[in-house]
């Protein structure tokens, strides 16, 4: 295999694909503002690249500037991570007409699965069951009334064009819709450039399930599920694999209707297929697709003991998948925690800071993706996400007791971080016995907020 692979991104996801990427033997490079001059991955790459300052708009997002990085330093390959760019269909044709390689799927499935109603469409046309709401672009309010006596109150609004959770308002009664479309349009309209939205039916206390997918454009297996119930704010705090929720039967079913959906747009490389899963019913149904590498993927490598970066960057460089269905099993259980620089006692606001000692745990089962190390400055203009805890055993109850114990072990100084969260949550009996839904973390958090506070120095 022999390619020049430029990574457009920074943090911790930056110094997972360097990895992956070495171990193939391809050399890298690493794309960086004039804020992350001292971060990890520039110091891992094979050749680094200033792209501009700090702001994202004048660094990351900068499309014709990485392009221009790519160029110079000869690079043949563009890994976008995720985040920034890495679903923006048009960096992906950008990336392709400058006879580079894209390593993710086309321009065109990103744009079909990217937009919610676009998705929602490819999924009925396979049989894929979707939450009832819109079936196009709804922009007015007279426009959205039809849908809700169609599906009722609550109804969730969200942009058509948004993802990651951000931006998505619940109207309950007549006179929130009346207030909330028009905002969400306009809000949608400033953030994406499409003011487009989307009703869904809100499915109250349901569980957020997702699929892991790999193809290689013609071919497509999956790799099982996760469980990403415990959210904040719809971002996701704790994730798991497999799910404890579903049933076999379920599993098989959710599984198959993942790549089916997959299969229909010819999906290459690594994806993920989410949804929501009523715990009474053992129903389930399609939210959206997110064409790119998770953050929570590292459980889904410890349950089935496959490298999905690696493979995502094989299959994208030409190669045909490793691997047939039947050549993926499940074993144990998997945990991964997010480690972000917020206090909890004071609104989960960020606070960036310089990395004093560091330990990081270690022993049987544990993992640590971080971008992290001592003296290290985290620069205030990102995400707040300093690495990610993962661990693994041969049962849940095991591996809970696993993660406590290395989350004891694991020292940040310098600034506060969401461990004591994570400690918390791994007492927790009814996380203990998985009785929780997507909004269990927001109740719990109004009651012990206060006692979580970040302590500096753990």
């Amino acid at each position: 295999m022999s390619a020049k692979l430029l990574i457009a991104n920074r943090g911790e996801i930056a110094v997972r694909i360097i990895r992956a990427a070495k171990e193939l033997g391809l050399e890298t490079v690493q794309v960086y503002s004039k804020a992350d001059a001292d971060m990890l991955a520039v110091q891992l790459a094979d050749e680094a690249v200033e792209i501009g300052p700090a702001q994202a708009t004048k660094s990351y997002l900068k499309v014709g500037t990485i392009l221009e990085a790519a160029k110079s330093t000869g690079a043949t390959a563009v890994h976008p991570g995720y985040g920034f760019l890495a679903e923006n269909a048009g960096f992906a044709d950008a990336v392709e007409a400058a006879g580079l390689i894209w390593i993710g799927p086309s321009g065109n499935a990103i744009r079909l699965m990217g937009d919610k109603v676009a998705a929602r469409s490819a999924a009925h046309a396979v049989g894929v069951p979707t939450v009832p709401g819109s079936e196009g672009h709804v922009k007015t309010l007279a426009e959205a009334r039809p849908v809700v006596e169609q599906t009722g109150y609550p109804v969730m609004i969200k942009a058509a064009a948004g993802g990651g959770g951000r931006g998505i308002r619940i109207a309950r009664d007549e006179a929130e819709l009346e207030r909330l479309v028009p905002q969400a349009s306009q809000e949608a309209a400033a953030a994406f450039g499409d003011g487009g939205l989307y009703l869904e039916k809100l499915i109250e206390k349901a569980r957020h399930v997702e699929v892991q997918i790999l193809g290689d454009g013609e071919h497509v297996i999956h790799l099982f599920e996760r469980e990403c119930s415990l959210q904040r704010r719809r971002q996701k705090v704790w994730e798991e694999a497999p799910s404890i929720a579903l049933r076999q039967e379920t599993r098989e079913a959710l599984c198959r209707s993942a790549v089916a959906l997959a299969k229909a747009v010819n999906y290459k490389g690594a994806g993920t297929l989410e949804y929501l899963y009523d715990d009474i019913t053992h129903d389930f149904y399609f939210i959206e697709m997110n064409t790119r590498i998770q953050v929570e993927h590292p459980i889904t490598e410890m349950v089935t003991g496959i490298d999905l970066v690696r493979e995502q960057i094989r299959v994208c460089l030409g190669e045909k998948l490793r691997f047939s269905q039947d050549d993926i099993r499940l074993r144990g259980h998997s945990i991964e925690v997010r480690l972000n620089a917020e206090d909890p006692a004071k609104g989960f606001m960020p606070q960036p800071g310089t990395i004093g000692r560091l330990r990081v745990p270690g022993g049987p089962g544990v993992r640590f993706d971080s971008m992290l190390y001592s003296g290290y400055t985290v620069p205030p203009f990102y995400d707040s996400l300093l690495g990610k805890l993962i661990v693994w055993d041969e049962d849940r109850p095991s591996a809970i007791n696993r993660l406590a114990r290395a989350l004891g072990e694991l020292v940040i100084e310098g600034l506060p971080t969401t461990r004591e969260l994570h400690l918390a949550l791994a007492a927790d009996p009814d996380v203990r016995a998985g009785r929780f839904d997507t909004t269990w973390l927001e109740r719990w958090l109004e009651h012990n907020a206060d006692e979580l506070g970040g302590q500096v120095g753990h």
